[in-house]
């Protein structure tokens, strides 16, 4: 499929295409591999915490990770101001709520 889309033989509109495509070729067992996908895509950027957090919440629903390691994604994800002061936080959050 890669080699397809370098060549230009194949094209997809959105990401969500070529997602479904993926899932089609090669099935459910895939299913968590692209949801890791999608989490890793996530970002702040100029977003509002309050809006990153509800498309990360989303983004996390179904999947299997650990509490610690969804906290450690969404610091890894979220603007480096916020992130600075949540390491150096005399408590560090254990839980993205």
């Amino acid at each position: 499929m890669l080699k397809d889309l370098e060549n230009r033989e194949v094209e997809f509109g959105s990401v969500g295409e070529f997602l479904l495509e993926l899932r089609k070729k090669f099935g459910e067992r895939d299913e968590e591999s692209v949801k890791v996908a999608e989490l890793r895509r996530i970002e702040q950027g100029e977003r509002n915490i309050k809006e990153f957090m509800q498309e990360f919440q989303r983004a996390v629903r179904g999947n299997r990770y650990e509490e610690r390691v969804l906290v450690e994604e969404f610091k890894r994800e979220m603007s480096g101001a916020i992130r600075r002061k949540l390491i150096e936080a005399k408590r560090p959050p254990t839980s993205i709520d």
